[in-house]
């Protein structure tokens, strides 16, 4: 376990072109490109993910682990494997050359006989990675601590019914949260993996509600407490480990947030895999967010359409992340967020270069959607039919709706006197659905025109 890791790799990820037979090359994302202002590299803020990219071996519920993953063998001295283990992900973030990389605590470090070995082999890997990230430049989009794995959380950690456990769970979110602001990282995420219900029958959901708010302001508290800049985001998920969990969807976290008054304090980090397992697309929930001022980050992955389950997959469809990214776009693109690849192999996938193919063509499906989507807020496409279509509600019937200055009487006195008497109009959704499409297809165009100049 000395030495490179990814030996086939032997220098940075470069642009190649749309043009490019080369598999270890970029066919459309160029860092330095600019885009609406900002350089691609800006728009995107694309992190690279330790727990499935180097802290599972490929395993699932059928079979043993199958990736060459030296670090993650039995007997293996925990110091070592640890060390192994950063070395070979930060060779691969600089390889690779994106800015971010995401972590939790048991990724980079387990846990010990003792709380406080747990902490000194965790104080251990932190120190490493600010050498590697010194070296590389590499910076650290949000860290989180795991409240899921440790047969302790079988019931939950803030929702547990043993306050000792949510005692530890505290303790754990503490020492994480401060190794993130030691880390200068831009966010800090909360996934209440183990935060539901496998049964109704042994549940009292009102206590569990109330325990999962005290310690988000707990939470909250804290990060002000210590000086933390960053940003909070909880990141929902309809079901799976737990029968049903308590941050569902998008809808659901920031009703939860706006009832116990932490509106404020904590934003959104969307996983597209987890938003269709809740029955909705990426683009609704991402939508939502943003009409709720709930919005902040993404875990960029997808799932299998023919699968009930949370398949993590690399994305590979430009139609779905542009109209995910339209939005964002238009309402002023990622603040301290970014696009965090929360995506694994297939367990057949076992050469140490998959890994950069599964990176690379996600990447790329990521900024020709940005390409797409930064297109249509240019030319308005969907921006000016919206507008269009609520124009009405500026004039003088609808602005005295909205304002309260008619009652339900005044209204039916107007339809009674024949004064109202809408007929419906077309949503326009195919015309929609094309000119969306002609958008997609014309940055095809630009990129055609492009490789012939190159040629020239």
């Amino acid at each position: 376990m000395s030495g490179d890791f990814f030996t086939e790799v032997p220098g940075r990820i470069t642009y190649g072109g749309p043009e490019s037979t080369d598999p270890l090359a970029y066919a459309v994302y160029q860092p330095d490109r600019e885009l609406l202002g900002k350089r691609m590299e800006d728009q995107l803020r694309i992190a690279v993910c330790l727990w499935h990219s180097f802290n599972w071996p490929g395993s699932d519920v059928f079979g043993v682990g199958t990736f060459d993953r030296p670090w993650l063998g039995p007997g293996i001295d925990v110091a070592a494997a640890s060390q192994a283990k950063l070395d070979a992900a930060f060779e691969f973030i600089d390889k690779l050359g994106v800015p971010f990389f995401t972590f939790h605590d048991r990724d980079v470090a387990p846990e010990g006989r003792t709380y406080a070995e747990t902490r000194a082999n965790l104080d251990a890997s932190v120190n490493r990675i600010e050498r590697h990230m010194g070296r590389t430049g590499a910076r650290l989009l949000w860290g989180t601590a795991n409240l899921f794995t440790h047969p302790r959380y079988a019931a939950g950690a803030a929702t547990n019914p043993d306050p000792e456990v949510f005692a530890y769970a505290a303790a754990q979110v503490k020492t994480m949260l401060e190794v993130t602001h030691r880390l200068a990282g831009a966010n800090y995420v909360l996934w209440g993996g183990r935060e539901g219900y496998e049964t109704l029958l042994n549940t009292d959901l009102a206590r569990e509600e109330a325990q999962l708010a005290r310690f988000l302001t707990l939470v909250a508290e804290h990060k002000q407490r210590i000086g933390f800049k960053g940003t909070l985001l909880i990141e929902p998920k309809p079901q799976e480990p737990t029968k049903h969990q308590y941050d569902y969807d998008a809808a659901t976290v920031v009703g939860f947030l706006q009832r116990h008054g932490l509106a404020d304090e904590y934003r959104l980090n969307l996983e597209a895999n987890h938003a269709t397992l809740a029955g909705h697309s990426f683009h609704h929930e991402v939508a939502s967010a943003l009409a709720l001022g709930g919005f902040g980050s993404v875990d960029v992955n997808r799932g299998d359409y023919q699968n009930g389950w949370d398949t993590d997959q690399f994305p590979n469809s430009v139609d779905e992340l542009a109209l995910a990214l339209h939005e964002i776009l238009a309402a002023g693109g990622l603040a301290t967020g970014g696009f965090n690849f929360d995506a694994k192999l297939r367990r057949q996938s076992v050469s140490r270069t998959d890994l950069f193919h599964a990176h690379i063509a996600g990447i790329d499906t990521l900024a020709r959607a940005l390409l797409a989507a930064g297109d249509m807020v240019e030319e308005g496409t969907l921006a000016t039919p919206r507008q269009a279509r609520y124009a009405d509600w500026s004039d003088e019937l609808g602005t005295a709706i909205l304002s309260g200055t008619v009652t339900l009487a005044d209204l039916e006195r107007r339809v009674a006197a024949g004064a109202i008497d809408p007929r419906p109009r077309s949503g326009e959704q195919e015309l929609l659905e094309g000119m969306v499409n002609r958008r997609i297809w014309a940055v095809d165009a630009s990129r055609e025109r492009e490789t012939k100049t190159a040629r020239r």
